[in-house]
């Protein structure tokens, strides 16, 4: 029992100076990016792998992580309407065992939010640490501000308190009428269950 203990505060141990070692190469002047003590090894590994995870170190694209999961993932022509929903489920569970979360899908039919993550989401670079829920990575599929993402926001998804601010604050800007979400997929999307407060927002680009 010792002896195992010591082997897993090795580990810890060996995982902390991998990560100093880390964060001083991305510092300016290669110096500690930051000073204080801990008494609990686990505490400054936590710490630690936030400082790495708000860096954005390791990122890698949310397609190579799914299939290192054994998470298929086909082209979407490759698929008809049931398989692909599944899919786009099992894609969404996934991600967010990868503390990824999506939101704002409800104006995309199964087939087009598909075609948003195999084209573009799951191909951007993404730092995840799936063990800690308060750094959870929250994707907003309007989150890149386009004019366009603005015009379905007001459009679909805005109140009317919104609306009647935007139009004061932009009163040159046409306001598309309000229509109904057509689908209705976001209230049933997984999202992280937070020990306290505090998460990451990621917007598209």
């Amino acid at each position: 029992m010792a002896k195992a203990r010591n082997d897993k505060r090795n580990i810890t141990l060996r995982h902390i100076k991998e990560m100093k070692e880390q964060l001083r190469k991305l510092s300016v002047n290669g110096e500690a990016v930051y000073c204080g003590s801990f008494e609990d090894p686990k505490q400054e590994e936590s710490f630690l792998e936030h400082i790495l995870f708000m860096e954005g170190v390791g990122a890698q694209p949310l397609f190579d992580l799914l299939e290192k999961g054994g998470v298929r993932l086909p082209p979407a022509g490759d698929m008809n309407d049931f398989q692909l929903h599944d899919k786009l489920w099992e894609i969404i569970n996934g991600m967010a065992l990868l503390g990824c979360y999506l939101s704002s899908t409800d104006h995309l039919s199964d087939r087009q939010l598909y075609a948003a993550l195999w084209d573009e989401i799951l191909r951007e670079p993404v730092s995840v640490l799936p063990h800690n829920p308060r750094a959870a990575c929250h994707i907003d599929i309007l989150g890149g501000c386009s004019s366009e993402d603005l015009q379905i926001r007001l459009k679909y998804y805005a109140d009317e308190d919104e609306r009647l601010s935007w139009a004061n604050e932009f009163p040159d800007e046409a306001i598309p009428p309000h229509e109904e979400l057509p689908y209705d997929r976001d209230r049933h999307l997984p999202s992280p269950n937070y020990g306290c407060s505090g998460s990451m927002s990621r917007s598209r680009q």
